[in-house]
C-alpha cells in the first residue's frame, strides 16, 4: 500500500492543507512514510469557528437523527476496515490483526453509543409547578487523542460528544494522524459542514486548543503530567475537562489459581499492544507459594511470542510507537541494570532500525525501584512475591494511580473482596482489559478526572438545564419559598 498520498485536514466539510508539514514515522523502520499538516492558529481559530457555526443547527436536530448519523460513521469504519488497518500498522506498529480489532471496537463503540438516550428527570410535578432537569449539549468539544489507540480512543470522544449535540474539533496525535485524517475525509459526505473537524499539528498545537476562548470543553487522553497542564490552561475559562491519563496497574495473583491456565492471560494483561495500553497490567503481584511456577510458565509463553514489523504475518508484538517513548523505557530498563535486578527474559536492546524492546521482566525488584513505581507504557514488566494479602493489597494502592487493577482466584467471593479494597477506577477479576460502551470507565487519583463510557461517560458531554415552570393561577412571592439568586 502506498501512503504517499496527499493527507489534508477536515474544516467545515472541506480539504485544507498548510504549507508547513510534519513527518510520519513507520516506527518499524524509522523511516518517514508520509506528511500531513502542520496546523497553527489560523487553522485552529477556522476550525473552532465552523464548528461554532454548525453547532446550533446539530444541536437542532432530533436525537434520533443525530442517531442515525453516528450509525452512519460506524458504518464508514466498517466498510474501510482493511485500508484502515494497513494505516493503522504503519503509523502505530501494531499488528495487523491488531489493528483491524481497534477499528472493529471503533465502529463497535460508535454503534453502541448511540443506543444512549439523554435523560430527563421530573423532580417536581405539583399543582403550583413543574420542575425538569434537561441534559443540553455544551457547545463545541475538543478532542486531544493519544498514539496507542488512535482510532478507538478518538470513538470515545467523538461519539458520545456528537449524539449529546456537540460539534467537534479532534486533534490525533502527531505520531499517529493518518487514520483520523482519513475518517474525517470519509465523513465529509456523511456529516454537516462543521460538525466534525480534524486538525493535525506539533507540540504547538496542543496548547492552542486547551487556550482557546471558543473551545468549551476538552477530552484528553495521555499522560497525567501532560493533564495537569491541559486541566491549568483549560482553568482561564472554566473549560470542561475529562480528562484519562496514566496508570501503574496491579494485580494480584492468589495461590490458588490454575497456573498453567492464567499465565497467558496475564502474560497479554501485560504485553498487548507491546505494553502501550493505559490498563496494561505493570505491576503483578504472586502469591509466594505459587510464584517460582508461575514466573516460569509467563516466561515460557514470552519465549513463543515474535516481536517485528507488524506486516508481518506471525508477529503479535510490534514496536514502541515513538523515539521518546522508546528512550523513556530504555532508560527504565538500565536502571534496573545498574541497580542488579535480574531478568528472567529480555533486557537486551539492539539498535535499530526500529524502535524494538524484546519482552522484558525483572524477577522481584525491589518496590521502591523505577521499573516498579513508575509507569512503563512498553513491553516491562516487574513479578513481585507477596506472602499475605493484607500486604499484597497495600503494596498495589501506595501509588499516586488508580486507574485499573485486577484480582486472579479460584475463589470469587474472595477475590471481590479483594477486589474492593483496591484503589482503582475499574478492577476486573479473573479476567482484565475488558471495557464496554456501557459501563464507566474513569480514574482514581492521579489518573484522571470525569468519566468515559456508559451513561455517565455520555452525560461528561452534556450540562443540566433545570426549567421550573409555575403553573398559572398562583403568583409566587419570595414568601413562598422562591429562592433568589
Amino acid at each position: 500500500m502506498r501512503f504517499d498520498a496527499d493527507y489534508s485536514m477536515t474544516i467545515d466539510g472541506r480539504a485544507v492543507d498548510t504549507a508547513a508539514r510534519l513527518k510520519v514515522i513507520d516506527p518499524a523502520t524509522e523511516r518517514s512514510i508520509t506528511s500531513v499538516p502542520d496546523a497553527g492558529a489560523a487553522e485552529l481559530d477556522a476550525a473552532v469557528a465552523a464548528a461554532r457555526a454548525a453547532f446550533p443547527g446539530w444541536r437542532g436536530l432530533a436525537l434520533d437523527e443525530r442517531r442515525a448519523l453516528l450509525r452512519a460513521i460506524a458504518g464508514a469504519i466498517s466498510d474501510n476496515i482493511e485500508s484502515l488497518a494497513k494505516l493503522l500498522t504503519a503509523e502505530q506498529g501494531k499488528p495487523l490483526a491488531e489493528a483491524r480489532g481497534e477499528l472493529e471496537g471503533a465502529s463497535y463503540w460508535c454503534e453502541s453509543i448511540a443506543s444512549f438516550d439523554l435523560p430527563t428527570i421530573v423532580s417536581e410535578d405539583s399543582d403550583e409547578r413543574q420542575r425538569v432537569t434537561y441534559r443540553v449539549p455544551i457547545g463545541v468539544v475538543a478532542g486531544i487523542v493519544p498514539w496507542n489507540y488512535p482510532m478507538l480512543l478518538g470513538v470515545w470522544k467523538i461519539a458520545p460528544a456528537l449524539l449529546a449535540g456537540n460539534t467537534v474539533v479532534v486533534k490525533p496525535s502527531p505520531f499517529t494522524p493518518l487514520t483520523m485524517l482519513k475518517l474525517g475525509e470519509l465523513l465529509r459526505d456523511i456529516l454537516p459542514p462543521g460538525v466534525l473537524n480534524v486538525v493535525t499539528g506539533g507540540d504547538q498545537l496542543g496548547p492552542l486548543i486547551t487556550a482557546h476562548p471558543g473551545i468549551d470543553k476538552v477530552s484528553f487522553t495521555g499522560s497525567t503530567a501532560t493533564g495537569k497542564r491541559v486541566m491549568a490552561s483549560c482553568a482561564a475559562n472554566l473549560k470542561r475537562v475529562t480528562l484519562e491519563l496514566g496508570g501503574n496497574d496491579p494485580a494480584i495473583v492468589m495461590p490458588d489459581v490454575d497456573v498453567e491456565a492464567v499465565a497467558e492471560q496475564l502474560f497479554w494483561a501485560a504485553f498487548s499492544n507491546s505494553g502501550q495500553i493505559c490498563i496494561a497490567t505493570k505491576r503483578l503481584y504472586i502469591h509466594e507459594a505459587i510464584y517460582d511456577r508461575l514466573k516460569a510458565a509467563i516466561v515460557a509463553v514470552a519465549e513463543r511470542v515474535r516481536v517485528g514489523n507488524g506486516t508481518d504475518a506471525d508477529v503479535r508484538l510490534g514496536p514502541v510507537q515513538n523515539r521518546q517513548q522508546y528512550e523513556r523505557v530504555r532508560a527504565l530498563i538500565a536502571d534496573s541494570h545498574a541497580n542488579g535486578h535480574d531478568f528472567l527474559i529480555g533486557g537486551d536492546i539492539s539498535d535499530g532500525p526500529g524502535f524494538f524492546i524484546p519482552v522484558t521482566i525483572v524477577d522481584n525488584p525491589p518496590e521502591n525501584s523505577r521499573v516498579v513505581q513508575e509507569e512503563a507504557f512498553g513491553p516491562v514488566l516487574p513479578l513481585l512475591k507477596f506472602a499475605h494479602v493484607d500486604e499484597a493489597i497495600a503494596r498495589a494502592n501506595d501509588t499516586i494511580f488508580g486507574l485499573a487493577a485486577s484480582v486472579w482466584s479460584a475463589d470469587v467471593e474472595q477475590a471481590t473482596a479483594i477486589a474492593s479494597q483496591l484503589e482503582a477506577g475499574t478492577v476486573w477479576v479473573n479476567e482484565v482489559q475488558n471495557l464496554s460502551p456501557f459501563a464507566v470507565f474513569g480514574g482514581h487519583k492521579q489518573s484522571g478526572l470525569g468519566a468515559e463510557n456508559g451513561l455517565e461517560g455520555v452525560l461528561e458531554y452534556t450540562n443540566p438545564q433545570t426549567i421550573s415552570i409555575h403553573k398559572a393561577g398562583r403568583q409566587v412571592t419570595p414568601s413562598d419559598g422562591a429562592v433568589p439568586a
